[in-house]
């Protein structure tokens, strides 16, 4: 079964795009959000192989495809406390989480970030103020609301899918962040499926203007990663606020397996903007390192004696 092919307008790889942020931006920080795509796009490489290959006995949710929206938030706000949804792997090394650990909870080893005992859905490491997610879809985003009040100096970053918005309990999170004004940004991963159910046959409102009503500050674009750093550094001056993402999964929504090409490829994307900015050399020997390095971690960590 493969996922409807028609998109609305707002299904596109530049939607809201605010021409020349690529040019203005510092080479260093345009490498930095590349260096973090790599990272999550190379480690969910290797997980889909394992997944394949029948090495991984848990569920897998991958990021790839989506990775730009963590990398460039994480670059705005990190030290932030962290609650995902169950496709987090991209946001966990995005914000600074160990590969190794990550490797470790995926495979079901004590050494993983959830000592083997979440997997890929329910990422947690306090390391890096992350706090995992249990399984019921949209529960953390009421637990994110909750640790922003408990503790109104530090800043909260909430991902969820565009189904988790439809949840009842959504909606009392995000009314009581607005109340109290407690800094959260809410960022809903668009990828415009709930397994394999389109938008425009669950729902006729947009889940950007609901929080628009609330008296939140939203923002709809896509997974630029320069136009999601941007916004976010707008955003984060005044929260609680709400970032709206369109992106693509380039895999099924659980597991190792793809429904049909995805409707753009952020990655590649990236890569050739960068070569335009003269970053192509740059931006090859940092793929070429952390592909290199995330490999040389998975064939590592699988052939430990626990692993098999």
């Amino acid at each position: 079964m493969s996922a409807p092919s028609t998109r609305p307008a707002s299904r596109s790889a530049d939607h809201g795009a605010l021409p020349g942020l690529a040019e203005l931006c510092p080479s260093d920080l345009s490498l930095e959000m590349f260096r973090r795509m790599c990272r999550a796009r190379h480690f969910d490489e290797q997980a889909f192989l394992a997944s394949r290959n029948g090495w991984l006995q848990s569920l897998v949710y991958l990021s790839v495809g989506q990775e730009s929206i963590a990398a460039a938030i994480s670059t705005v706000m990190g030290g932030a406390w962290i609650f995902t949804q169950h496709r987090g792997h991209a946001a966990y090394l995005s914000f600074g989480g160990d590969i190794e650990k990550l490797i470790d909870e995926l495979i079901g080893l004590p050494t993983g970030c959830c000592r083997g005992m979440g997997g890929s859905p329910c990422i947690h490491d306090p390391n890096i103020r992350m706090i995992g997610h249990e399984g019921l879809i949209a529960e953390h985003v009421p637990i994110a609301v909750g640790a922003a009040y408990a503790s109104p100096d530090s800043p909260v970053v909430c991902f969820f899918g565009d189904g988790a918005v439809e949840e009842d309990y959504f909606f009392g999170a995000l009314g009581f962040a607005a109340t109290h004004n407690l800094k959260v940004l809410f960022v809903c991963e668009d990828n415009d499926l709930s397994v394999l159910t389109p938008t425009s046959d669950r729902r006729s409102w947009e889940i950007h203007e609901v929080a628009r009503s609330f008296g939140i500050r939203a923002v709809d674009v896509a997974d630029d990663p320069w136009l999601v750093h941007h916004h976010v550094s707008e955003l984060s001056r005044r929260l609680p606020a709400f970032l709206n993402c369109r992106t693509c999964r380039c895999y099924w929504h659980v597991g190792a397996g793809q429904d049909g090409p995805p409707e753009w490829d952020r990655f590649n994307i990236v890569k050739q903007q960068l070569a335009g900015l003269g970053l192509e050399n740059a931006a090859a020997t940092i793929e070429a390192e952390s592909k290199a390095e995330i490999e040389r971690l998975w064939k590592s960590r699988l052939q430990t004696p626990s692993a098999t």
